[in-house]
């Protein structure tokens, strides 16, 4: 029960900090999403947990991932940058390639 109360204050925290960075108040967020002020406050302070539709609500309005009110943007990011531009490079039939092997990758780590 402790480490449920312990995700509630993580995922309340995130929200909280993707809201501020939207620029919205409590109450103009809880209104976009459908739920009273005062039930975004008791999410954003932990106090209850976020059912998946108020999240996926949250994540559209303040159009952030799940990831980011999950686990915090503080994640160590890929640089996926520099592999993009390596696979714009390739000729139609490398990539075709590419893309059938990075398909099975994927599979293996059960990632689709």
């Amino acid at each position: 029960m402790k480490q449920a109360k312990q995700i509630n204050l993580t995922i309340g925290a995130n929200i909280q900090k993707a809201r501020v960075k939207a620029h919205m108040t409590q109450e103009q967020l809880s209104e976009r999403i459908g739920i009273g002020a005062t039930s975004l406050s008791a999410i954003e302070r932990g106090a209850v947990g976020v059912s998946l539709t108020t999240l996926r609500n949250i994540c559209g309005t303040l159009s952030v991932s799940s990831d980011v009110l999950l686990f915090g943007d503080d994640l160590p990011q890929n640089d996926v940058r520099d592999l993009a531009d390596r696979l714009a490079r390739l000729s139609p039939d490398q990539f075709e390639i590419v893309s059938q092997v990075f398909a099975q990758l994927l599979a293996a780590f059960s990632l689709r």
